[in-house]
Order: structure tokens, then C-alpha cells, then sequence
């Protein structure tokens, strides 16, 4: 089943001489449970693709289907309400909240939304990613792999359709690097979950189940014929 969609997707910015084509008509597919990378340099096209994915800016032309629904019909509320309940998003600065504590955190997204937390669904996240024994930390009193366990986890802790990972390991240390990219094959893994990551590391790239290259905003290789 396909779960994420994209449509001849574009977005362009300027005119003239001075006109930039971020995206230049971007199609690819991703079914339910695979992860996915998206690999390319610097100025690719790879960031504006995920923010063009998670709803967070609108293209210039072409659709974004998640779910079979198209994101660009909706209206600015429907979107933000739609992307709470199935868009999870890992960031490489981690967005958590100082001023709540790990467990806080998890289940923020949830709470926004007004529904009922799924205590077992929760319990089995914060097993899986190690961060029983820090629940009550808050996140200045952790490092940088652990905050980013607690992205993975509030991305996964409202059951999303798909999780957008923009450069999740891109301000931790290798060895952190390797134990948080293990964790994110583990949740593609245990919970079925459909992940596309971005990044422009090829070893990185190279541990999703498929990846596809991205270069000036057009598709290189790696997207099904």
C-alpha cells in the first residue's frame, strides 16, 4: 500500500535570471513500512523536498498525497490538524520543549491534538528506544543522542502515517550517529512505521531499505520505474 505520494512536484522561487528551480517535477512513492532515504549535496533540493512532504510549505505546482489525501487542497487549519495526526518529524536540533520533562515531551503531540494517550503504544516506544530511567530528565539534562531518542519517540508516539527524519544525526558524533540511525531501522522495524530521512551522508543513506538521489531538484536514481 502506498502511503506517501509526491506528483510532478515543483517549487520555484524568483523569476528572470535570478529564478531557481528548488524542485523541478519531483514524482516518487513510498508504501507503508519502508524506509526511505533521500540523498544529495548541499542546495539539492532534499530540505525543501521534506517541507514540500510534511506540509510545512506549499509548492509552486504538483501534489503530495499522504494517505491517498492531497495536502495542498486542504486549508490551513485542516493541514495543521492533519499533519498533528499523521506526520511524525525528527529534526536534527531535536524542537523539544525545555520546559517539560522526557515523558512530557513524548506525548505533547497527542495532547495538542485532545486525544487519549495510548499508554501501551507509549510504554513499548520508550522501551524500545532505552529511555525508561530518563522520564523525568528534562532535556538540558541530556545529551545529544538521548534528546534525540525522545525525537524518535514523540514522532512515533501518535501513530503517523509516515515520520519525515530531515538530518537526524547531523549534530551528533559518530558513534551516537550509528546508535540513533539503529534505532530508527528498529521503529521502521517493530512498528511497521513508513520513515523517509534526508540526508547527504551516503553511509548514513545506505542503511534505509531503499534510497533515492536527489540532484538540482530533480530525481537522479533510486525511485521504482
Amino acid at each position: 500500500m502506498i502511503v506517501l505520494e509526491t506528483s510532478h512536484l515543483r517549487k520555484i522561487y524568483g523569476s528572470g535570471p535570478n529564478l531557481v528551480k528548488a524542485l523541478d517535477g519531483v514524482s516518487l512513492s513510498v508504501a507503508h513500512g519502508e524506509f526511505v532515504a533521500v540523498v544529495g549535496t548541499s542546495g539539492s533540493g532534499k530540505s525543501t523536498l521534506l517541507h514540500m512532504l510534511g506540509g510545512l510549505d506549499r509548492p509552486t505546482s504538483g501534489q503530495v498525497y499522504v494517505n491517498a489525501q492531497d495536502l495542498f487542497r486542504m486549508r490551513d487549519s485542516e493541514l495543521a490538524i492533519f499533519r498533528r495526526r499523521n506526520i511524525g518529524f525528527v529534526f536534527q536540533n531535536y524542537n523539544l520543549v525545555p520546559v517539560l520533562n522526557v515523558y512530557e515531551n513524548i506525548i505533547l503531540p497527542i495532547e495538542l491534538d485532545g486525544q487519549r494517550v495510548d499508554q501501551e503504544h507509549v510504554d513499548r516506544i520508550i522501551t524500545t528506544l532505552g529511555l525508561r530511567d530518563k522520564l523525568a530528565n528534562l532535556p538540558g539534562q541530556l545529551s545529544g543522542g538521548q534528546q534525540q531518542r525522545v525525537a524518535i519517540a514523540r514522532a512515533l508516539a501518535t501513530k503517523p502515517a509516515i515520520v519525515l527524519a530531515d538530518e537526524p544525526t547531523g549534530n551528533l558524533d559518530s558513534k551516537t550517529s550509528l546508535d540513533v540511525l539503529g534505532l530508527i531501522q528498529l521503529s521502521s522495524q517493530q512498528f511497521q512505521q513508513t520513515i523517509v530521512m534526508i540526508t547527504h551522508n551516503e553511509e548514513i543513506a545506505q542503511m534505509a531499505q531503499r534510497s533515492i538521489r536527489l540532484e538540482d531538484g530533480l530525481i537522479l536514481d533510486g525511485e521504482r520505474p
